[in-house]
């Protein structure tokens, strides 16, 4: 794919006084700039991150009101059933409230919805499930930001929902959401009220939390507590929690509440495991959370996540977010797209050995079976994309299709023709749908334009489920492209290439390569720093292990070793032009190799140079 390669260029001399005044090299105060960090200050924050640094829970909105109902709950030895999501932040997040939960000595169940069997989302069969349980109170994870009828349904059959999740709410206008927003009666929570639970409260200078704070520009279900970050205009450090960050926030509120060994510590792993499956900025709380937990899942983790690590292979190796994305998160997911979840919640929580090595195994051969179908539905998609051709947005579909697999399809089909894509499974007269974006198209905001042919839908900026009956397909269709083809230009169909320094070959050495590393944990939002340089000298290129280029690269009198993992095909390129200078965009790294410790170019990019 063709990608415009941009370099980020600031003042020299604001470079230099940040270099000088951080104690940083100028490339490093580059990319920190580039970042939005402009100060000596936040840079200090940033590369020093500490557990002390955690916010209070009681900030978050909401979070008050639903501690109160939780310790009502253990007071009162009432059920509670925790309604969770079947992807690996879901599974992570409802894991997380139950290991709380039992800590406290409550009572409590989990119910994650079969994705062929009963959709996604809170809905209608967990307040079933709730009733056959006999659950006083619902705690959903992961979802019920758009569940009013569920919510509604559980008010009518005396049973309190407490809803916590991280994806988008439903705008309003102020006098459409009137009264709904208005703050809510005290519930008879415990005897005394609310004072009498000794809850963080505002006027104690505990936290700003509390659902009678709630922000009426949203619709939100008639719920006990809402506690979703996104509910409020105003940024912070939680403001983009995932949906597991939120859960953990949760199970640090209750902590502070109980005398008890536990600590925020012990659930780390699992918000780490969550918050690096989701796409959410790994920048704030993210950041210290995914650097702090992965320490735990390297070295500490419990059963599940060590026989996990065995079956993928990566027990011994170290582990940074970008390897568990192609490993354990699969792995874990593939139970959700193809068959049924409940045992990794059980995995996640297990203390026995044999069985996290079982239910382990059992994921990987579903992971394979995953990809086996996956990869069946990818050329079907292709093939019908051929025949009818791409406009903004793509949108296909097609009766068979397996709905576990769609959003992956949909992710590989936005990445390869930089568009919008909307793989949809016929079933009869029902259709459901997985959509992928680009930076440029906020895919929920779209859907919102088009919700007269939609069942319903919800989802993040860069994606989306929907549904919708099948004979609206067409019409969605035309309808999406419409708004495609008023917010998107040629332009934007161009994926570009964001470098951070150009760079010569001399500003590069082990003490820079160690810098980056304190950038680490990489993902959205804290992306793998990218240099560039001009006009190198290719030597001794050739390809290892099938497909990865291996080669050295000189400017002056300086060589590098580098290596691009997938990037054979510029060999034959190099052969067929003749040229060996070339321009390249990379990231420097040290490699360790028996015993011996040298520079190397991580190549992410190549060109000939003009």
């Amino acid at each position: 794919m063709h990608r415009k390669w941009l370099v980020n260029r600031t003042n020299p001399e604001y470079i230099k006084y940040l270099s000088k005044n951080a104690s940083i090299s100028p490339v490093l105060a580059q990319i920190f700039i580039n970042r939005g960090m402009k100060t000596p200050e936040e840079i200090s924050y940033f590369l020093n991150p500490h557990l002390s640094q955690i916010s209070d829970p009681f900030d978050i909105q909401g979070m008050s009101v639903a501690v109160a109902r939780i310790m009502a709950a253990s007071i009162k030895g009432e059920k509670v059933l925790v309604h969770g999501d079947y992807d690996v932040d879901g599974l992570s997040a409802t894991a997380i409230v139950l290991k709380a939960l039992k800590i406290l000595g409550i009572d409590c169940h989990y119910f994650i919805p079969n994705r062929m069997e009963h959709g996604y989302g809170f809905n209608l069969s967990s307040v079933k499930n709730a009733k056959q349980t006999g659950a006083a109170l619902i705690i959903t994870v992961d979802c019920g930001i758009t569940s009013f009828e569920a919510a509604a349904r559980c008010k009518n059959e005396g049973i309190d929902v407490i809803i916590t999740d991280h994806h988008e709410p439903i705008r309003s206008r102020k006098s459409e959401v009137g009264s709904q927003n208005e703050k809510p009666p005290s519930p008879p929570f415990a005897k005394g009220g609310l004072a009498s639970l000794k809850i963080p409260s505002p006027s104690r200078g505990e936290g700003k939390g509390g659902a009678e704070s709630l922000d009426n520009d949203f619709l939100v279900p008639d719920a006990i507590a809402v506690i979703n970050p996104k509910i409020s205009d105003s940024q912070s450090s939680i403001s983009h929690l995932s949906g597991a960050g939120i859960a953990f926030k949760l199970a640090q509120a209750l902590l502070m509440m109980q005398d008890t060994r536990y600590t925020m510590h012990d659930f780390l792993d699992l918000a780490a495991l969550g918050t690096m499956a989701d796409v959410v900025p790994l920048t704030g709380e993210n950041r210290l959370i995914v650097k702090e937990g992965m320490k735990l899942i390297e070295n500490g983790a419990g059963p599940g996540l060590n026989a996990l690590k065995k079956v993928s292979g990566i027990e011994k190796r170290m582990l940074k977010p970008g390897l568990l994305s192609f490993t354990i998160i699969p792995r874990i997911n593939a139970a959700g797209r193809i068959s049924d979840s409940n045992n990794v919640v059980k995995l996640l929580l297990t203390d026995s050995e044999d069985e996290a090595i079982d239910i382990s195994l059992w994921l990987d051969k579903l992971n394979s079976e995953r990809q086996r179908i996956e990869e069946e539905v990818y050329q079907e998609a292709l093939c019908k994309l051929n025949s009818k051709g791409a406009g903004p947005v793509i949108v296909l579909s097609s009766e068979g299709w397996h709905q576990g697999v769609i959003g992956i399809v949909a992710s590989r089909l936005a990445e390869a023709f930089y568009r919008p894509a909307f793989v949809i499974s016929i079933e009869g007269h029902i259709a459901r749908g997985s959509a992928r974006s680009i930076p440029s198209f906020n895919i929920c905001k779209a859907l919102a334009g088009c919700r007269e042919f939609l069942v319903r839908f919800g989802g993040h900026k860069q994606a989306a489920g929907l549904e919708l009956e099948t004979r609206a397909i067409t019409s969605f269709e035309e309808c999406i492209n419409k708004i495609g083809e008023e917010i998107l230009t040629g332009k934007d169909f161009i994926s570009s290439l964001e470098i951070d320094a150009d760079v010569d070959f001399s500003d590069i050495n082990f003490n820079l390569a160690k810098e980056l590393e304190m950038l680490e944990p990489f993902g959205f939002g804290n992306s793998e720093p990218l240099l560039g340089a001009k006009r190198l000298e290719v030597l001794y290129p050739k390809i290892v292990k099938n497909n990865h280029l291996k080669m050295k690269l000189r400017q002056k009198n300086q060589s590098i070793d580098a290596i691009g993992f997938d990037m054979a095909a510029f060999f034959d390129r190099l052969n067929s032009t003749g040229s060996t200078a070339v321009d390249a965009v990379f990231t420097p790294s040290i490699n360790e190799w028996e015993g011996s410790r040298y520079l190397q170019l991580n190549l992410k990019a190549l060109r000939p140079s003009l």
